[in-house]
């Protein structure tokens, strides 16, 4: 059974990771900022005034320590680009190498072409 005392100290050690994880961020954020346009590396949406708090930065690598001074290892997505990213090597990790674009390019080919007569249709030719 854990006594308070542990559990203060354990709420301590996450408060204190937490100051620092948002310290760094702010820094690596601040310098980002300051070397790339405000958009989003995927989308493309611009960001300004209230809104770029929505613009992120995302590690390449994934490694949030890995902070070259030239940003290299750096792209500003948007919330939902940088979640969409996330999820997908979520996906990856969970499932492995079997949910892959090749895999995925041996499913069977479409063969019906819905449009194939459209042209015809629109000058009245059929």
């Amino acid at each position: 059974m854990k006594n308070k005392s542990d559990g203060k100290k354990l709420n301590g050690v996450l408060a204190e990771a937490l100051k620092h994880r948002e310290k760094r961020e702010k820094t690596y954020r601040e310098r980002a900022l300051k070397l790339f346009p405000w958009v989003c590396g995927r989308c493309g949406r611009e960001f300004s005034g209230k809104k770029l708090r929505e613009l992120t930065v995302h590690h390449r690598d994934h490694n949030h320590d890995n902070n070259p001074p030239d940003g290299s290892n750096w792209e500003l997505l948007c919330i939902y680009c940088h979640e969409n990213e996330h999820s997908r090597l979520h996906e990856a990790d969970t499932y492995g190498s079997d949910v892959t674009d090749e895999t995925r390019s041996s499913d069977p080919i479409a063969t019906d072409k819905p449009f194939a007569d459209l042209a015809n249709l629109l000058k009245g030719k059929t």
